[in-house]
């Protein structure tokens, strides 16, 4: 009664993070133990390994091998014909119907299939009756086993009754292995009514000459083919059209159908004359009998058409449209050849009349655009661009031939008006720039954008345009009802030309060649080392002279106007006028002091840097 601690100690503990037990070290309370109590578990461990401390570990057999049923009883079937009988309430030839089945047992996994051979055209869903799985046998919850299967037994499987007959050798060997013993194999029952739709028909013999049944069974899908022409070239706008004649042996009707050629512009009717017999020969009848309302019978045809009617080479008349038949198919020559012992098929070439060319009136040339790309609306519902010479266009890139014209026109106002021309060499254009002149009082710039300019009488068949071989010194070219003369060229023209001679004529060659050689002499004189022109009153008299010679291109200059304009400017009638002023004058009245010779000319008149001797220029401008 004086005790007061009853727990008692901890028997379970962790080693390594593994539960073990231990023996108790003290009793309850914590009371001294003096036996060292075991288990029941330990003392029959210690019992039951009592031989093997003593002997050793014991030796053990080593296990048998053991395979899985699903790799032992892999792709093994067991396969049993049977059937089954099937009710056929609403029908009057059958009260039953027998379906033969096919019952398949899986040994890997004791599972079913019933399947049935499909039957072609037999109205009846056949093939997989029921799904591979595990059939239940009865409401236990048990399933068929293959000691449950044998031969000359019934298997009911959801409510339908099998009868087993008979099974393949696999499985009768499988079995008598296990020990079942078979039951005798069985006859297969066949179903009676497929039976009797397999009973030989009755033949029936006509007795008559002409049967239209055997003529369909003997010349069924069987088609004679003719090529035809229809020439309907006597009625307007006709033509000769090509069609095909089918004539059917099987029941003697004549087909004609149209033959389409792409873009025909016919609208897509492939059957001209249907399918049907086509009368030949008609019985008389009075004029009065309605036979475009009523359907033709034989009482009003007294011969219609047949395989005889249709020959190559020969024309037929269908519907009173006249066909020439020219050529026919390898069967329809096969057919003749057999039946009627015609062996000439030699096909008729058929020769279409060619199309009367109608001439292309090439509408006159409205100005719009370059006249090869207006052209084309001529040629083509969607125009294409001219195409273009490349090679030409790259060797001769930027590479301008330019000259200076005047201007051609009655009004003093133009005459004085100097133009650019530049002519492109790799596209054969030309535009033409008027260079600004202040307090003239017109607008310069473009003149005329880049073209091609057609020269004068040309027409739009056979279009002549301008060439660097016709402008020459002094020549006049007509740009668009416009007169210029060529009064001046680059002498990169020259240039040019002179590399490639055989290209242009040797009159443009040396209008050229004319024009640049005085200014080639002034030039090699002034880079000579000769005193100047102005100490000797000889050459400036011959200087004078080439002058003159040159201003003769200009005609457009006035030399009374000239004279009369330098001695209005000389008030004290000294002779001597500021070089700025007469150089400002002769600006005013076009003087070309941009020429080598007259600048040269105005330097030997010069009285020191800013006064001129303008008596001995006016010697160069005769009145």
């Amino acid at each position: 009664p004086q005790k007061t601690s009853f727990h008692r100690s901890q028997t379970l503990g962790y080693k390594n993070g593994f539960a073990f037990s231990r023996l108790p070290t003290v009793g309850i309370g914590g009371e001294r133990l003096y036996v060292n109590q075991l288990s029941q578990a330990e003392l029959d461990e210690l019992s039951n390994t009592r031989p093997t401390l003593t002997y050793g570990q014991a030796r053990q057999a080593p296990p048998s091998g053991f395979i899985p049923a699903h790799v032992a009883f892999d792709k093994k079937i067991l396969k049993f014909d049977a059937y089954f009988q099937e009710d056929v309430p609403l029908s009057t030839e059958e009260h039953y119907r027998i379906r033969q089945v096919g019952i398949y047992y899986y040994l890997e996994d004791d599972s079913i299939c019933v399947i049935e051979p499909v039957v072609k055209n037999s109205g009846i869903p056949q093939g997989k009756l029921i799904r591979r799985h595990r059939v239940p046998k009865n409401d236990r919850g048990e399933h068929y086993h293959w000691k449950d299967l044998n031969r000359g037994m019934d298997i009911t499987m959801y409510g339908r009754t099998y009868h087993i007959v008979d099974c393949d050798p696999f499985t009768q060997a499988f079995l008598e292995s296990q020990g079942i013993e078979l039951n005798q194999p069985e006859k297969m029952v066949f179903d009676p009514y497929t039976e009797m739709r397999r009973m030989p028909l009755r033949m029936y013999i006509t007795p008559s000459d002409f049967d239209q049944l055997k003529q369909f069974l003997t010349y069924d899908k069987q088609v004679l083919r003719f090529y035809a022409m229809w020439d309907d070239t006597n009625s307007m706008f006709g033509e000769n059209r090509p069609y095909i004649i089918h004539y059917y042996l099987a029941d003697d009707t004549v087909e004609v159908r149209e033959v389409h050629k792409h873009n025909d512009g016919r609208d897509p009717f492939p059957v001209l004359i249907k399918r049907q017999r086509l009368p030949k020969t008609f019985v008389e009848k009075q004029k009065t009998f309605p036979s475009c309302v009523l359907e033709i019978s034989d009482q009003e045809v007294l011969e219609w058409y047949t395989a005889k009617d249709f020959a190559v080479g020969k024309s037929t008349t269908l519907l009173g449209r006249n066909f020439f038949i020219y050529d026919c198919d390898e069967f329809t020559r096969n057919f003749y050849r057999d039946k009627f012992g015609i062996t000439d098929f030699q096909p008729v070439e058929i020769k279409e009349k060619p199309p009367e060319e109608v001439p292309q009136v090439i509408p006159p040339y409205n100005g719009y655009g370059f006249l090869e790309d207006s052209l084309q609306n001529c040629f083509s519902l969607f125009p294409k661009p001219p195409r273009k010479d490349i090679i030409k266009m790259l060797e001769n890139d930027h590479k301008v031939l330019r000259y200076q014209v005047a201007l051609e026109s009655p009004n003093p106002e133009d005459r004085k008006r100097r133009f650019i021309l530049s002519y492109f060499l790799s596209n054969d254009m030309i535009s033409i720039y008027e260079p600004p002149v202040r307090n003239s009082g017109i607008i310069g710039g473009k003149y005329l954008g880049k073209t091609r300019i057609a020269k004068p009488g040309s027409t739009t068949d056979n279009a002549v345009y301008y060439g660097p071989s016709d402008f020459t010194i002094g020549s006049t070219i007509e740009v668009f009802g416009h007169r210029f003369v060529i009064t001046d060229a680059d002498e990169y023209v020259l240039n040019y030309m002179e590399s490639n001679a055989e290209r242009f004529p040797a009159a443009t060659l040396q209008s050229l060649r004319d024009h640049f050689r005085p200014r080639q002499v002034v030039e090699e004189t002034a880079k000579s080392d000769v005193p100047a022109l102005g100490s000797s009153q000889q050459e400036l008299d011959e200087l004078i002279v080439r002058v003159q010679e040159e201003l003769k291109l200009h005609n457009y200059l006035n030399n009374s106007s000239i004279r009369e304009a330098l001695l209005r400017c000389d008030k004290d009638g000294s002779g001597v006028l500021d070089k700025a002023k007469f150089l400002s004058l002769c600006n005013s009245l076009s003087v070309p002091t941009n020429a080598v010779l007259v600048n040269k000319l105005i330097d030997l008149c010069s009285c020191g840097e800013d006064k001129i001797n303008y008596r001995d220029f006016l010697r160069a401008f005769p009145s």
